[in-house]
């Protein structure tokens, strides 16, 4: 599998970011979908990245920058035919590791609820991610998950 900083413009990437708007309108209210379209991951302070096996597009993952010291992971997706194969676990390990080479000492995330998003919050887990509360202009609600990865020196 190789991980490659993405410009957006590939039809496949298209594909995958609209089959993850769409399951997220499945599994959560609309007012609670924070999952980003593709103008607004083509923004500065967004890296996107998606992980090939040959010309299979395997999955995505994205990092908002939030302030110098603090991101936020965005759009994690592995599309369905492709699930258990190692491709979200390679994107946030690659994820994890930019943040640090950035200086973050925070790594933020927020994910759905629903019992479909389980696998996502035992993904994260193993990763060294603990609840926590709601960050930037996230309010607490029941639909939403807050995770987070301490950074710093002494963490993980």
């Amino acid at each position: 599998m190789r991980i490659e900083t993405d410009d957006l413009t590939r039809p496949q990437v298209h594909a995958l970011l609209e089959e993850h708007l769409r399951n997220m309108y499945e599994l959560s209210p609309p007012e609670n979908v924070f999952a980003l379209d593709l103008s607004r991951l083509r923004v500065p302070e967004i890296t996107f990245w998606t992980v090939w096996e040959g010309d299979a597009l395997m999955g995505c993952g994205a990092l908002k920058a939030l302030s110098p010291v603090h991101g936020e992971i965005k759009s994690m997706r592995t599309p369905a035919a492709a699930r258990g194969r190692g491709a979200g676990r390679a994107v946030l390990r690659h994820i994890i590791a930019v943040a640090r080479q950035r200086g973050y000492q925070t790594l933020s995330l927020e994910t759905g609820s629903h019992p479909a998003f389980g696998p996502a919050h035992a993904l994260y887990r193993a990763h060294g991610f603990v609840p926590s509360g709601p960050f930037g202009s996230y309010v607490e609600d029941p639909h939403s998950v807050f995770m987070e990865l301490r950074l710093g020196e002494n963490a993980g």
